[in-house]
């Protein structure tokens, strides 16, 4: 018998949110032009082949850092190439594997879940499509948005903790709308233009890794600081600064 299609989900109905003035809108996209510039090679920091091994890193992305999922990846894929050899893995196996990423027996199981669904619903093959990618195990939006963006090249804005924190210090979203990735990413969509959401997405990331630190940004040393409303809330000084910026190599 023919192989039937699995029935399309239906559209996710996503939370609305009000125009944004002219005048943020010019300054996101000024800020995006300038990082830009001090960031001309950023790009996703996760190794990958594929949209399956794409997905699959982003997965155990979670908090750990993206060197260390880089390093299991060549072992994890040698020994399970694609969805239908990960769905059928031994799960003591693959927890050996990753247990490097941490948290590494519930990443087991939703990876192993996460593979075994590709095979039941889409003949192993990672969908091109938000409202499909949404209903696998482990992944959400931003999962999704690293999917499409650097997979397919179909744009989408990827809001991950450092999109986050500098969303809220750029003055893009308040300190409510922030708590809800969702709501950030549907602001940040207004405020960039389509084609440039993937990488308006990691040269903010980008930033967020390299000099917008979570704990002491190094203001005196950030490209965008005289755009930037949070200016001051890390040392100003541009020798204490330089200190704290990370300017080689992969974070």
């Amino acid at each position: 018998m023919p192989k039937t299609t699995p029935a399309r989900p239906a559209k996710s109905k996503l939370p609305e949110v009000p125009a944004p003035p002219t005048a943020l809108v010019r300054r996101a996209r000024k800020n995006d032009r300038v990082l830009a510039e001090t960031y001309p090679d950023a790009d996703i920091e996760l190794d990958f082949d594929d949209p399956f091994q794409l997905l699959v890193v982003t997965v155990l992305s979670a908090q750990t850092t993206d060197r260390r999922v880089n390093a299991v990846r060549p072992l994890l894929f040698g020994r399970y190439p694609d969805a239908r050899a990960l769905a059928e893995a031994d799960r003591a196996h693959v927890e050996e594997i990753i247990k490097p990423t941490g948290f590494f027996r519930a990443k087991s199981e939703r990876i192993i879940a996460l593979a075994t669904a590709l095979v039941d619903r889409y003949d192993g093959e990672v969908p091109p499509r938000m409202d499909d990618l949404t209903t696998l195990p482990g992944v959400g939006r931003k999962t999704a948005n690293v999917v499409l963006g650097n997979g397919f090249g179909i744009p989408g804005f990827a809001v991950d903790t450092h999109v986050q924190r500098l969303s809220r210090r750029l003055g893009y979203v308040d300190a409510e709308t922030v708590k809800d990735p969702v709501r950030t990413e549907m602001v940040l969509d207004k405020l960039i233009p389509k084609r440039d959401w993937t990488m308006a997405s990691q040269r903010l990331i980008w930033h967020g890794r390299r000099c917008c630190h979570a704990t002491k940004p190094a203001c005196g040393g950030c490209a965008i600081a005289r755009w930037c409303p949070s200016f001051g809330e890390g040392p100003t000084d541009p020798d204490v600064a330089a200190k704290l910026l990370r300017t080689e190599g992969r974070a």
